[in-house]
């Protein structure tokens, strides 16, 4: 069960990435006419992941989460495999749209069925360990393969790569998830999936752009849905849970390091390629010793949170995150692939801490009905995430010289995470200490 719903989760990961060093050669093999266009391959998967997972996360606890599960992998395996096929951009295009909403099925009930299959304690915190490891490994090992794959054979073997892990992912999901339990018999909230899903398309479309009407649009678009769902009988998201301070201060801790690791990640992408001048093959294999730290961290997390708690772990997690971004301050112009190495590895180390202890934290002490959704409200700052991205960008665009640029951005990403584990620790110890259990929720 752990490794076909780890896999499903490393899948998801390597989704988003895997195809970002293969774009230059997209686009020239199906003639994608601006490269704004072409950054579509990437948007129209993000979107619809983002603005439906707070949907399918309620879903799952209605229609059962194993059978949301398979449906959303065969649904991913098989768009994976139209991308593969895809003969001109608008077909690449639709089939990337559709492994999104397949990934906004399989990110959440994954989660749900990890915490309803292995018990509150050690054995669940093992388990996330393993999960938020893999969920970070599939990002890096997305740029390593990428590069890899694209340089040897041709960008369309990156699809195909993701429907093989399907088809292996599926095969575990129809023989040994188990058929009973995680299903509910409350309606879905429709006035509620409509404003939560345009309110999150618009706010992750603003934030990417960096379309500020968009974004505010996001925000009324979410303020009427806060609105709703306080008034509904059976709403997506029920307000109890995002009155929890367990889940409110995880969700605002996995912001803090998903926002600054990814944004740090992708300006350490521009450094290598832009500043030493490295090839798309170089660059994917210069993020081997994120990968590895993100591997580390994952056996070390579930022994830090069981000996010292969810609270220390995201302090550390988070100061070693932000000591080892602002290091990169000091990347030279050229060489200094050492200190390369070392800096990503500890971003790396420290964020796959955070996320293991910001989700364990989320998801702990609720009743098995609302697994599902919890498990989308845990998923969603990984995309939301973006604002990192677009913050850390205009940084670097608003100095003359791209070095400059760079340090400061990674600065300021270093010292916002240190400021994370600063107020994040203490603010994550009252929420764990004053958190009611899920009976009493």
């Amino acid at each position: 069960m752990l490794i076909t719903l780890c896999g499903a989760t490393f899948m998801t990961g390597l989704d988003y990435s895997i195809i970002t060093v293969a774009l230059p050669e997209i686009g020239r093999e199906l003639g994608f006419a601006t490269r704004g266009d072409l950054q579509w391959v990437v948007t129209a998967c993000l979107l619809p992941t983002a603005a439906l997972m707070p949907l399918f996360g309620r879903a799952s606890d209605v229609v059962g989460r194993r059978r949301l599960f398979a449906v959303g992998v065969t649904a991913f395996t098989g768009f994976s495999l139209l991308a593969a096929l895809a003969p001109i951009p608008a077909v690449l295009v639709g089939a990337r749209a559709g492994q999104g909403v397949a990934a906004a099925m399989i990110g959440p009930t994954a989660l749900a069925l990890m915490t309803t299959a292995f018990p509150e304690g050690p054995q669940r915190t093992r388990a996330m360990s393993v999960n938020g490891a893999l969920l970070s490994l599939g990002f890096v090992a997305g740029t390593i393969g990428g590069g890899l794959v694209t340089s040897g054979l041709s960008w369309r073997w990156t699809m195909l790569i993701l429907a093989g892990i399907g088809a292996v992912v599926l095969t575990g999901a129809l023989t040994v998830l188990p058929r009973a339990g995680g299903r509910g018999s409350a309606r879905l909230d429709v006035p509620g999936a409509v404003l939560a899903g345009a309110g999150l398309f618009a706010l992750v479309y603003g934030i990417s752009t960096l379309g500020w009407a968009t974004v505010a649009l996001a925000v009324l678009l979410l303020g009427a849905f806060l609105a709703v769902e306080s008034r509904h009988s059976a709403p997506l998201v029920p307000p109890r849970l995002l009155r929890r301070p367990t889940v409110a201060w995880g969700m605002a801790v996995a912001l803090v390091t998903f926002a600054m690791c990814g944004g740090a990640t992708l300006l350490l992408s521009v450094y290598m390629q832009d500043v030493l001048g490295w090839s798309a093959l170089q660059t994917g294999l210069g993020f081997l010793g994120e990968g590895v730290a993100a591997l580390a961290a994952g056996g070390v997390a579930a022994r830090l949170i069981g000996a010292r708690g969810t609270p220390a772990a995201v302090a550390a997690g988070l100061a070693v995150q932000g000591a080892g971004t602002a290091g990169m301050l000091l990347l030279p112009g050229s060489g200094g692939l050492g200190l390369l190495l070392v800096t990503s590895a500890a971003m790396g180390f420290g964020h796959v801490l955070t996320v293991v202890a910001a989700i364990t934290t989320i998801m702990s002490g609720l009743d098995e009905a609302d697994q599902g959704v919890a498990g989308s409200l845990a998923q969603l700052p990984t995309f939301v995430g973006a604002v990192g991205v677009a913050g850390l960008t205009a940084i670097v665009a608003a100095h003359a010289d791209l070095l400059d640029g760079l340090h400061t951005a990674f600065l300021t990403a270093g010292a916002v995470a240190l400021l994370g584990a600063l107020a994040g620790g203490l603010l994550l110890r009252r929420a764990v200490t004053s958190a009611p259990t899920g009976a009493e929720s």
